[in-house]
């Protein structure tokens, strides 16, 4: 459903709120930019300082020809260890929020729950292990009040970046899931192929897309590497799904009225 002009948003809120209800998601641009180049500048010290790299390397292209420096073997671990170490950085998550909270406060809102761990996904060309096979996430029993943040680190284009299947398209799963029920993640990506796009966001972009939407990615066929991180957000007096509140999700922006009706006791009559 179109909302247009909604009288109590801008017109620049209006023309963002339309296109994520029409497309699913939105890519905009980031506007903290010292806390994208912190971020960014940190996982490449991290990077180096995994792989022992001594030397100088050149920042703008370190992250894209990191197949230079692993294997695909090397990968699954180094990976991992990344995204410890990132987590572990005082104000992380503070600056991964900062970069994307002008666009959540259109498209979420502004009492907000953030997934307590940050995630980082590294894909090298010609790899097959590091696939996300099509789907969604509501279908797993993640609420569909959820959306999901992705910044990327390097410019994602083609197979080196995700695929979605736009929310106009989305009538097609819902007529046809029960005969879907039976087939492979395989099957069903053939099966709408035609309608998957694949998303092109630049380095200095940002991207909140429905995780109700079919989506995943495949083989990089590009020469470069892929580096995205992505992190759960939702409201926080919105339903939950298996991912709970303390459990996958913490509360990071409660405003004060909030704080005071969660603590209000009413007075006993005697």
């Amino acid at each position: 459903m179109m909302i247009n002009n909604n009288p109590f948003l801008s017109n620049d809120e209006n023309t963002l709120v339309n296109e994520y209800t029409k497309k699913g998601y939105l890519i905009g641009k980031i506007q903290e930019q010292e806390a994208i180049s912190w971020v960014r500048m940190s996982l490449i010290n991290i990077a180096k300082e995994e792989l022992k790299i001594k030397k100088t390397v050149s920042e703008d292209n370190f992250l894209d020809s990191i197949h230079e420096y692993l294997t695909v073997n090397q990968l699954n671990d180094f990976r991992l260890a990344m995204i410890r170490k990132m987590n572990l950085l005082p104000n992380f998550r503070e600056n991964y929020y900062k970069i994307i909270k002008p666009y959540l406060d259109i498209i979420v809102g502004n009492e907000l729950s953030m997934q307590l761990k940050v995630n980082l996904s590294i894909q090298l060309p010609q790899d097959n292990s590091s696939l996300l096979p099509i789907h969604a996430d509501t279908w797993s029993g993640d609420s569909p009040f959820e959306v999901v943040a992705w910044i990327p680190l390097v410019d994602c284009y083609k197979t080196k970046s995700m695929y979605i299947l736009p929310a106009s398209k989305y009538p097609i799963i819902e007529e046809n899931f029960k005969s879907m029920s039976d087939a492979n993640t395989d099957d069903l990506f053939r099966s709408i192929e035609e309608d998957l796009k694949f998303l092109e966001i630049k380095y200095g972009e940002v991207l909140i897309f429905n995780q109700a939407l079919p989506h995943g990615n495949r083989v990089n066929l590009e020469n470069e590497s892929r580096w995205s991180m992505n992190c759960r957000f939702k409201a926080v007096f919105t339903p939950y799904g298996d991912k709970k509140i303390g459990e996958f999700f913490e509360p990071i922006s409660l405003k004060p009225a909030s704080i005071c009706g969660l603590n209000y006791n009413l007075p006993a009559l005697g």
